[in-house]
């Protein structure tokens, strides 16, 4: 079959057939055969869930919106529910009624409940409980903002031991993992079994993915930068895609990016570029690394686009300038899923990080951390498409 090379990197045959259809070599990633796993994609975080005042905030709010949400379960939702990937989610939950209302979300997304590790409940939450999330979209110069609750959650309790993955990677089959240091930074535990995890993974031949998600808030209390740096270098040594922003690079690996402000307001590409060679070259591990390139000029007015880097070469997703955003949480999350679907279903890091962005900027049209884009939308708008109305 004959392909036409598009300047969007997207793949089409001459009978205009899906994307999903072909076959393509996998140069970059040696992705393990769908038809010897039982997932495409599995995820190991804390998924908690989120109280959403709408307008409002959560200081003055009456009543509250429930979504399920969390970055490393995000990903593997997405895959699911956007892209139509079998996937699966390892997370904990105290079995109460609220960790059973987590549980519905996450079935209502499609994604693999079997693998949740359940901890009896106390009846009060002294010993364990669940993570809530009180989350503001933010609006005009008021940013969005994010008040978790989520000491002593059943998440943070994981520990090495816990989980079988030898069955998972080994027997039951899995050809990506994603996880990040969101749920590293839950707890010593938590980090200890996500090394445990990276490191099966790798020994079955699956692909590990990580987002470094550094949250300030996480790790003050338990050693700050420093407790950051120790864990996530350590986690680094067996990631083969690396995800993560300038912050995130900066904070979590001790990276630097030249010429950017304490509040990271803007960032020059060429800049980022330098320091992700840097990061390369001291982990020679990352088959490939991606960043979403965000500017935040109001809440609900960001300059959106992604960069990729994967074989030696960088690969720059379409530029969005003032894309109209109606809740940035989970954008990124969604990011990672479409780039995470590109390499799965193509193998191209232009593909990738073009799924990516596009899937990003959808999500972010939505309320909630999840993902409500269709695949034709997320193609329609890698393709070129707008906004007009579809009849």
């Amino acid at each position: 079959m004959e392909f036409i090379h598009f300047p969007n990197g997207i793949l089409l045959s001459y009978l205009h057939l899906s994307i999903r259809q072909f076959t393509i070599p996998m140069s970059i990633l040696n992705i393990r055969p769908s038809d010897s796993c039982k997932y495409d994609c599995l995820s190991l975080g804390e998924v908690m869930l989120r109280l959403d005042p709408g307008p409002g905030r959560v200081r003055t709010a009456r009543s509250f919106e429930a979504w399920e949400g969390g970055g490393e379960y995000n990903v593997t939702r997405g895959l699911r529910r956007c892209f139509g990937l079998d996937t699966a989610v390892v997370t904990a939950f105290a079995d109460n009624d609220i960790g059973h209302l987590i549980e519905d979300f996450i079935l209502q997304g499609g994604v693999d409940t079997s693998l949740i590790q359940w901890f009896p409940y106390d009846g009060v939450g002294r010993e364990v409980r669940n993570g809530l999330n009180f989350t503001e979209r933010g609006f005009g110069i008021r940013g969005a903002v994010g008040v978790p609750d989520r000491g002593n959650t059943a998440a943070s309790q994981l520990k090495p031991g816990d989980i079988d993955w030898d069955h998972i990677f080994g027997v039951l089959g899995v050809r990506w993992f994603h996880t990040g240091g969101i749920f590293a930074a839950l707890s010593e535990t938590a980090a200890d079994l996500t090394q445990e995890a990276v490191t099966a993974a790798q020994k079955h031949g699956t692909i590990v993915s990580y987002d470094l998600n550094y949250r300030p808030s996480l790790w003050k209390a338990i050693g700050g930068h420093a407790k950051a740096q120790e864990v996530n270098r350590r986690i680094a040594g067996n990631v083969d895609v690396m995800i993560g922003n300038e912050e995130d690079f900066t904070a979590c690996l001790g990276f630097d990016v030249e010429g950017v402000d304490e509040n990271i307001s803007s960032i020059e590409i060429e800049s980022f570029k330098k320091m992700i060679r840097q990061a390369v070259a001291e982990f020679p591990n990352f088959k490939a690394t991606a960043t979403t390139l965000r500017t935040v000029k109001t809440a609900r007015v960001n300059d959106w686009g992604a960069i990729c880097w994967a074989g030696g070469e960088f690969y720059e997703a379409t530029h969005r300038p003032e894309l109209e955003i109606f809740d940035r949480v989970g954008g990124g999350d969604s990011f990672a899923s479409g780039l995470i679907y590109g390499f799965l279903t193509t193998g191209c890091p232009e593909n990738a990080v073009n799924y990516g962005a596009a899937h990003g900027a959808l999500a972010m049209t939505t309320p909630g951390d999840t993902s409500m884009a269709t695949l034709a939308e997320v193609e329609k708008i890698v393709s070129g498409g707008g906004a007009r109305v579809v009849r």
